[in-house]
């Protein structure tokens, strides 16, 4: 499909994965894009850079393989040409069965490829009303506050609010190796995480320790609910002394070799950055205040002279009640030529917001060629998705991940392993089907444009 470049520039509002995902795919069929985003004008209050596509949480796409939904929802988007995801698997780093990237080299391999292609203007400035025409918000789960009552007054309904929270990130000389080793669990991907192993005691000191430590309070306007993916590490421990160790710090698969035995609980300890100089708390998510999360995570073993390059943090996300306003298209039912894409609508994590971003410029560049919207089949993983966050008869909504469970089920019995490998083969046969029917052909390699972007 191509469109010339002698019309109107589409408007994206946000420069995140959504809003830059979607600009490309704009930009790819033709169509000229004016990409707005407010940094470094305006700040956020978890954003470092004014790059495009910056990773403010975890730097995992998490799970690479089709036995999990996401990694599913990753194919999908390749096969639909996702800028997103050749920046992804060309900034990768080791991450056992997992994506995940060098947060620096990603972003700055997604804002060259926006800069240097010629139908995206980018404009850094803050947009504070909704565009008239055809537009695209993407604005994210940090959405500034006059453009937030500016969607308010357009849906004509109050926003929900739920708390993000970022974990720490520690420099890698500053691990005592000594007792920290290299494991993944069951041996998935080799030796890629690191384990800090603790004893039954270690274990309970810590959470004792955890749970007495001061918190950010919580601002008497602000409602304070978390999404179950994102929750913070001494909220889990509130729910028992012992939810932690079968969760986040579950020693399952895992032989301390100075033992030769299964430690009662372990901190995992992610690569961060291609140089392998920084590593990410997996699940370490917080609102301790920062000298209490100096001083408890290093009670840590193999933590106790951590140098923290990133401290946790808590910031409040906003996103709609997309089953009341928005279609599975992903625009407004009461204003069909403004789309919504990315958290804002309810989707939680960054695969799941790229992947709305991808849609929602496929579907405004066939309402410019005067043809319809689309929505991928439910036995998709996106389209299992869509069809959760705009189903109009939920009630009491909150932010969803890619996950199997979302999909059709499967004639049969299978469980485990094998269903999940039937849903993976029906989605992607599926999918190829649905991307022909709608003249959608399959996207060649992208890499090279990324590759040159990254340089």
């Amino acid at each position: 499909m191509s469109v010339h470049s002698t019309r109107e520039p589409v408007i994206v509002v946000g420069g995140g994965l959504a809003g830059s995902e979607a600009a490309w795919q704009l930009a790819r069929r033709g169509i000229p894009v004016l990409l707005y985003e407010m940094r470094p004008q305006r700040q956020t209050e978890a954003h470092r850079t004014d790059r495009l596509a910056e990773l403010v949480c975890s730097n995992s796409f998490r799970s690479a393989s089709l036995d999990a939904a996401v990694g599913l929802l990753k194919e999908e988007m390749r096969r639909l040409g996702s800028l997103v995801l050749a920046a992804a698997d060309r900034t990768s780093v080791p991450a056992g069965a997992a994506l995940a990237v060098d947060r620096d080299l990603f972003a700055e391999a997604v804002t060259r490829a926006i800069a240097e292609c010629p139908e995206i203007t980018l404009v850094r400035e803050e947009l504070r009303d909704i565009p008239e025409g055809l537009c695209l918000i993407a604005t994210g789960p940090l959405t500034s506050p006059a453009l937030s009552y500016a969607l308010q007054e357009l849906l004509g309904q109050k926003y929900l609010y739920f708390y993000d929270a970022i974990a720490p990130i520690v420099t890698a000389d500053s691990i005592n190796r000594s007792v920290v080793f290299a494991a993944s669990r069951y041996g998935k991907g080799g030796e890629d995480y690191l384990n800090c192993p603790m004893t039954r005691d270690e274990y309970y000191a810590f959470v004792d320790a955890l749970l007495a430590a001061e918190k950010v309070p919580v601002r008497d306007f602000e409602r304070c609910i978390y999404f179950e993916g994102c929750m913070p590490i001494e909220e889990m421990a509130r729910r028992g002394r012992d939810t932690l160790a079968f969760g986040p710090m579950r020693p399952v698969g895992l032989i301390d070799p100075r033992t030769g035995e299964r430690p009662y609980a372990v901190v995992q300890l992610r690569q961060d950055n291609a140089a392998a100089t920084l590593y990410n708390m997996v699940g370490f998510q917080t609102k301790m205040t920062y000298p209490e999360q100096r001083r408890v995570f290093r009670m840590i073993p193999g933590l106790e002279k951590a140098e923290f390059v990133r401290l946790g943090s808590l910031h409040r996300n906003t996103f709609i009640n997309s089953p009341r306003v928005l279609e599975p298209t992903l625009s407004l039912r009461r204003r069909p030529s403004t789309f919504i894409a990315g958290q804002l609508i309810g989707v939680e994590g960054y695969v799941e917001s790229a992947a709305t971003g991808l849609l929602a410029g496929l579907n405004i560049a066939r309402m410019l060629a005067g043809e319809p919207c689309v929505v991928p089949p439910p036995t998709t993983a996106l389209g299992a998705l869509l069809a959760y966050v705009t189903d109009p008869r939920r009630k009491d909504f909150q932010p969803m991940n890619a996950n199997y469970g979302l999909f059709p089920p499967l004639p049969g019995r299978e469980r485990g392993r094998e269903k999940r490998e039937r849903l993976a083969r029906r989605a992607l046969h599926d999918l190829d089907e649905w991307m022909a029917r709608h003249g959608l052909t399959r996207a060649t390699d992208i890499a090279p444009i990324v590759a040159v972007a990254s340089n």
